[in-house]
């Protein structure tokens, strides 16, 4: 019983990770966040960021994976029902993407505010 449940566990963790190679393999703007995220991770240990710097970064890249993988699923759901021009799912794509916008200039923005302090 328990090590069925285990087993299950690790299966939801597999396709999790599954899901994050994914979205690093098939989408351009995963990568650059990727970059960003080990640019902002190298440069906040090289200054020595307090805690509650940290935290507000971590946050703010938190959301934009998050945006980016919501963003990413929906296009694949919406490619999967059909590749049709529909105005609909056009909407939704571009909500999503906006989305994936607004994380980022946000995040920048607090990325700016947070290590431009250390200069």
């Amino acid at each position: 019983m328990i090590l069925k449940y285990i087993r299950q566990r690790a299966s939801s963790f597999s396709y999790a990770f599954q899901g994050i190679l994914t979205l690093i393999r098939t989408q351009p703007n995963a990568r650059i966040h990727l970059a960003a995220t080990l640019i902002v991770l190298c440069g906040g240990l090289l200054l020595h960021l307090r805690d509650w710097e940290w935290i507000s970064l971590f946050l703010c890249m938190a959301l934009i994976w998050l945006a980016e993988a919501m963003n990413t699923a929906l296009e694949f759901l919406a490619d999967e029902v059909t590749l049709e021009k529909r105005p609909l799912i056009k909407k939704a794509k571009d909500v999503a993407a906006a989305g994936v916008l607004l994380a980022s200039i946000f995040s920048l923005a607090t990325g700016i505010l947070i290590l431009l302090r250390h200069f």
